[in-house]
């Protein structure tokens, strides 16, 4: 059979039926379909878990029945989750014939969030969060305390109940509150089940800055130093402190923080900005405390607001002339960071996946709220007003500057290849979804790897040294450095507001520098550069970082090669005696059939794919490792640096 044929002939004989047709119990359903309902079983959906149960105790908060949400991870990854709000309901069901609490956590779309009063704000809104995480996990313990007595039920075996709910203590009566404890299940989770102290530390930060006078501590028992192993986050100044927090690296060009609140129609607004002396805006937004990263309707009406009062206050006070073209958006949004949240009772979001808010009443009710008091601010602070009004003013004249320096990175046609830039080897083939381009540093890797590739699906682009740093830069020099705008011309796909992925010549970008802290600083301001100018090809997973060996170990007619420096110890117990060690200091010290063997050939190869798990993390770290500030970057490279004995070899 042809392998055409093995293709497509997938007929399988066996009738359709009525037999055919299964009918899963809801918890069977999520555990046969966990992606269906926390998008993955990887790190990012072991850590929803969590999320979806400190959500609830957020809601409690949020109705101004909670104070305090404590989360804790025991050593052996199990999460404890503890609230000081009402407690839930310990009486029975009428509907299921259950206990409450056993309802619901075992019956998917049951809770008090759907119109019954309980809460007139939620983040989750579908009323399957506890039941999923009761769903996935090896086990999970409820505790309720009310009115002094102390309920408990716990589920095994897929969240089934070992037994109803019973008291099982007393407390005191002023206590109340519910705890969860839960191990997730290893069989669900085969990735890992070992929580990210990063993550959960960063993301409870967040919801305090989001819930202004809310209490969350963190606890981590897995870790000894004390200094890390707890954290209390409680923040009265909420979006406010929040827009400091995210503008600590960076110098700020007015002292105040612009904060904005109102309600209207029981949609809850906050908007807190403040510029800085940087060139990249950074615009964070949420519904119910659910990060919208594709923005919506909120963000649409600040844009609006902003325009609108920025261009009328620039023109009422002479900063534009009659003659002056209105500034743009982005003119208005340079150097800004900006928190948008808005709690809304009847969210509705574009897609499952509540990226994007898509409720049209919001814009308005922003738009108003934040433009009338933007306003009122700049009228009555008229120096710090001066200080926003040069710094649009001198975006725009940089964005025509710009401007005519990005139309000198456009091709007519992305596949003329008289366009290209001269220093590319480019591969053959046009099929991007094959190719794969590396970026080398210098003309010597550069000559290696074009004489080591495979021509038909690899192209290989030299840079000549550094290349700008674009965190420091306008754009207008951006886009005139020479190295940067042979990237943007070979890859094809626009720059910043126009990228268009589907354009791009190749779907693997490889970043190939020495392993060496040269080549770890211009693998850093390549990635500065995608992040900043080409974030949809990081989105979509085009980017990926070469793994070039660090030493060649020879025995006789043996060559191993070693990426670390634990591989190397191996390697040399394994030759015993009598091998030779060389030191790679550099990729142009390979010829191209060991830089072909050892980092291009794709079944031997290995390739880290660079992604961005939290857009306002990544923004942070490319601000404090790329910005002007030095003592953040000091006091960073002092806390993660490793210092490695050298070895005798």
């Amino acid at each position: 059979m042809s392998e055409e044929k093995k293709e497509f002939d997938i007929r399988v004989d066996h009738e359709y039926g009525d037999q055919d047709i299964q009918v899963l119990d809801g918890l069977e359903a999520v555990r046969k379909r966990p992606g269906m309902y926390i998008a993955s079983t990887s790190e990012k959906g072991l850590h929803h878990l969590v999320w979806e149960i400190v959500d609830n105790g957020i809601d409690e908060a949020m109705a101004g029945y909670a104070t305090t949400i404590t989360v804790t991870v025991e050593k052996d990854d199990i999460i404890c989750v503890e609230d000081d709000g009402r407690g839930m309901p310990v009486g029975m069901n009428e509907k299921t014939g259950k206990s409450t609490i056993e309802t619901i956590f075992t019956v998917l779309h049951a809770g008090g969030k759907f119109g019954g009063g309980a809460y007139k704000v939620s983040g989750g809104l579908h009323g399957v969060g506890a039941s999923v995480v009761n769903a996935l996990s090896e086990w999970l313990e409820v505790s309720v305390f009310h009115e002094g007595n102390i309920y408990q039920i716990r589920f095994e075996n897929g969240g089934h109940p070992i037994e109803e709910l019973k008291v099982v203590g007393t407390c005191d009566k002023n206590k109340h509150g519910s705890l969860i404890r839960f191990k997730a299940d290893p069989t669900i989770f085969t990735e890992t089940t070992v929580y990210n102290y990063e993550t959960l530390r960063d993301r409870l930060r967040q919801l305090a800055f989001l819930n202004k006078g809310i209490r969350i501590v963190f606890k981590d028992n897995r870790i000894e130093d004390e200094n890390k192993k707890e954290h209390t986050f409680m923040f009265e100044g909420g979006l406010k402190q929040y827009v400091e927090y995210l503008n600590k690296n960076r110098t700020t060009i007015h002292p105040d923080v612009i904060y904005c609140e109102g309600n209207d129609q029981g949609i809850e607004c906050e908007v807190a900005v403040q510029y800085n002396d940087g060139y990249n805006p950074n615009v964070y937004t949420f519904c119910n405390n659910i990060n919208t990263a594709e923005g919506g309707t909120h963000e649409e009406g600040f844009r609006l607001a902003l325009n609108r009062v920025i261009n009328k206050y620039a023109r009422d006070k002479g900063f534009l002339k009659d003659k002056d073209e209105n500034l743009t958006s982005d003119d208005c949004k340079e150097g800004i960071t900006a928190i948008i949240s808005v709690k809304h009772p009847d969210p509705q979001y574009e897609g499952q996946t509540k990226t994007k808010l898509g409720n049209t009443e919001v814009r308005k009710i922003v738009s108003e709220i934040f433009g009338t008091q933007l306003e009122r601010f700049l009228m009555e602070n008229p120096d710090q007003a001066k200080s926003i009004m040069e710094k649009a003013t001198l975006a725009s004249q940089a964005r025509l500057a710009a401007k005519k320096a990005r139309e000198a990175t456009r091709r007519k046609n992305p596949l003329e290849i008289g366009s290209l830039p001269g220093k590319l080897a480019d591969c053959s083939s046009k099929d991007a979804s094959i190719c794969e381009i590396y970026i080398v540093e210098g003309d010597s890797a550069g000559g290696s790897a074009k004489n080591g590739r495979d021509s038909h699906y690899q192209a290989i682009l030299p840079l000549r040294g550094k290349i700008l740093n674009v965190e420091k830069a306008r754009q207008s020099r951006v886009y005139e450095n020479a190295e940067i705008r042979s990237m943007i011309t070979a890859f094809g796909c626009g720059v910043m507001d126009e990228v268009d992925t589907s354009k791009l010549r190749y779907h693997k970008i490889v970043i190939m520098t020495d392993a060496d802290v040269d080549g770890a600083h211009i693998r850093t301001l390549l990635l500065t550069f995608f992040y900043r100018y080409l974030r949809p090809i990081i989105d979509e997973g085009y980017v990926y970082i070469a793994q070039p060996p660090l030493y060649k170990v020879q025995k006789g007619n043996s060559v191993r090669y070693a990426y670390t420096d634990r591989q190397l110890e191996e390697v040399k117990k394994e030759f015993g005696n009598g091998y030779g060690i060389q030191r790679y200091k550099g990729l142009g010290e390979m010829n191209a059939s060991q830089l072909w063997e050892t980092t291009m050939d794709p079944a031997n190869r290995t390739l880290i794919r660079v992604t961005i798990e939290d857009a306002e993390a990544a923004d942070q770290a490319f601000s404090m490792l790329m910005g002007e500030e030095v003592e953040p970057r000091k006091n960073f490279i002092i806390e993660n640096a490793n210092f490695v004995q050298n070895l005798d070899i």
